[in-house]
């Protein structure tokens, strides 16, 4: 099945979200306890699916040229997010990190399906948060709840496309292959590290908060162990 179908799942999600937050609005622990699981899972499937298959690429160079472009967007994403506000910025970051989403889960499949069903699994709770926060902020700024799903939905079509994006990759030698897995793990450890996690902590710590990033981060090595 091909990678750009899958995408559909954690698009699916981010609309779940969106009708819910326009509905019933999720207190801040509650959102930190999602941020925490969902940066579980995702970095689980960084270090247990990614990362092992970019080891066994086998090329220096393509690691090291992938891993720095990588570096490179990333940064250049932080500083757009800095520079932009309103309801435009904040979908026009939001998209762009939809579509990276979807760009590294077509990547993810050209390794191997079981690698891209783990990351699926990992990013529908990602994108879910993300329907989750636009929501939010657009339904403060007074838009209708019909206006608010439906631009959510229009937006998690760049997940889809990104997969389109990435899919091809499975075609190419493997040293290339192990340039965009070196711009797929950097991407997700930017996700984790710098979005969901500092967001997190953006409200009072509690012991039960923080330890759902271990829980996701089990869950996912559960669900590898159940599919190998």
């Amino acid at each position: 099945m091909q990678a750009w179908i899958y995408t559909l799942i954690p698009a699916a999600a981010a609309i779940a979200g969106a009708a819910v937050a326009v509905n019933l609005r999720p207190g801040p622990i509650l959102v930190s306890a999602i941020q925490h699981f969902a940066a579980g899972v995702v970095f689980a499937a960084a270090a247990g699916e990614i990362l092992p298959d970019l080891k066994h690429a086998g090329s220096i160079w393509a690691t090291l040229f992938g891993g720095s472009f990588g570096v490179a967007a990333m940064l250049g994403l932080r500083s757009l997010e800095r520079r932009v506000s309103g309801p435009v910025g904040l979908l026009s970051v939001t998209g762009i990190d939809i579509l990276v989403d979807g760009l590294v889960l077509g990547i993810a499949f050209a390794a191997g399906a079981k690698a891209g069903i783990l990351l699926t699994v990992a990013l529908t709770i990602e994108v879910l948060f993300l329907g989750l926060t636009v929501a939010s902020e657009l339904g403060a700024g007074g838009a209708s709840k019909r206006w608010v799903v439906g631009l959510t939905a229009v937006l998690v079509l760049l997940l889809p496309l990104g997969a389109l994006l990435g899919g091809p990759v499975g075609s190419l030698p493997p040293a290339f292959q192990g340039g965009f897995l070196a711009f797929g793990l950097i991407a997700l450890l930017y996700l984790v590290t710098e979005e969901l996690l500092v967001e997190a902590h953006e409200t009072e710590d509690r012991p039960w908060v923080t330890a759902m990033f271990f829980a996701g981060f089990l869950l996912l090595l559960l669900l590898d162990e159940a599919v190998s």
